[in-house]
């Protein structure tokens, strides 16, 4: 059993493992950008291994990209089946590998989760794990039924609710916490009970109302994780959040590890992506802390012309090429910027520094970046 820890790890492992198939590759997809990636899975297609993508039929904002991706798939000889419509969204992301090796992704298929956002997965040869995600794939390609019968494969919205709950419960001394939207009210009971029985919490990212955790945003990258690791022990990696939606509307996949080296290096990544200094008391999440939450808006013409023109009757005039930024960096944060002071603030900052450095690439790059840090990289 393996961790990969984004953004350290990068693509290599992913692409190691298609490349290593020997029969068959099947694949989920919820977002999907990396043409590295894409280019292996056709490579595989050509040398004989039956590649089959399973793809979301939605995402926020991607649905053409997607569409896309299904014709190119099959162009290059990749069987394609597309998810139901039955749940809210279907955000599980995982490789199998000769349905031998299950590589289990908190992050999606694109350069913003693997190059910029904290991100975990896990390669296992675990035999019931295995079997389990060949089960999730067959019935989702097919559109059936699945039912879970392990009790460390959490799916959402099968058995995560029960299985999640049963996981923080049992925490004796610690929990720390990587989620970008701590909301269900059950969950939020659960925690307080936690507190009150003595048990340390911590959480990185987000957790709606006043309850009394120690709570900090993540500096310097993006998060994109959800993982819950108890006790130093054992811990939850996966792609559904401690969040309503999450836990009984869509369709998510997450596994609950005991591996002693795995565990460690989350809680070493944990420890150093903690900010010590002023943690901050849990707060309703701001605008920012939903973008975190990894799922980009998409945002209209309107809605970009609107933003466009209050931010900038609040600044200096600004130049054409400016303005065009401004518009991208609308249509990446989505439509909360129009009315969150600290969105619109950072957002000041970032065309003040556009106009100070005198960038003119942007607009060209931006199009293909995914996350504000690829913005400044491109003005730089």
């Amino acid at each position: 059993m393996k961790l990969i820890i984004e953004p350290t790890d990068g693509v290599a492992p992913l692409l190691a493992a298609i490349k290593s198939a020997k029969t068959r590759v099947e694949i989920a997809v919820f977002r999907f950008d990396r043409t590295d990636v894409e280019t292996a899975l056709k490579a595989a297609a050509a040398r004989g291994v039956k590649v089959t993508a399973l793809i979301a039929f939605n995402n926020r904002g991607g649905e053409q990209r997607l569409r896309r991706l299904e014709l190119r798939c099959l162009a290059a000889g990749i069987t394609v089946a597309r998810t139901s419509d039955d749940l809210v969204r279907y955000h599980d992301k995982f490789i199998l590998i000769d349905r031998r090796v299950l590589y289990m992704l908190s992050f999606n298929f694109t350069h913003l989760d693997i190059d910029h956002s904290r991100g975990f997965g896990v390669a296992t040869t675990h035999a019931p794990w295995v079997r389990e995600a060949v089960k999730l794939f067959r019935a989702d390609c097919t559109r059936t039924k699945y039912v879970p019968k392990t009790d460390t494969f959490i799916v959402s919205p099968a058995n995560a609710r029960k299985e999640l709950d049963a996981f923080l419960k049992r925490a004796k001394r610690q929990l720390l916490i990587y989620d970008p939207k701590i909301s269900d009210k059950e969950m939020l009971r659960t925690l307080q009970a936690r507190v009150k029985a003595g048990v340390e919490i911590r959480v990185i990212g987000s957790v709606s109302g006043h309850n009394g955790f120690d709570v900090q945003t993540l500096s310097g990258i993006r998060l994109h994780t959800r993982t819950i690791i108890r006790d130093g022990r054992s811990a939850f990696v996966g792609s559904q959040s401690l969040r309503t939606a999450e836990l009984n509307s869509r369709r998510e996949l997450g596994l609950i590890v005991q591996d002693a080296k795995i565990v460690k290096k989350l809680v070493e990544t944990f420890e150093a992506d903690w900010v010590s200094k002023n943690p901050k008391k849990a707060e309703a999440p701001s605008a920012q802390a939903e973008a975190s939450a990894g799922e980009p808006m998409a945002v209209s013409a309107k809605d970009a012309a609107k933003a466009v023109q209050i931010i900038t009757q609040e600044l200096d005039p600004l130049t054409a090429s400016v303005k065009k930024a401004v518009r991208i960096v609308v249509a990446k944060a989505g439509e909360d910027v129009l009315h969150d002071k600290d969105s619109k603030d950072t957002m000041k900052k970032v065309v003040k520094q556009a106009v100070k450095d005198a960038v003119k690439e942007a607009v060209h790059d931006a199009q293909a970046a995914l996350d504000v840090k690829d913005t400044k990289e491109a003005k730089a």
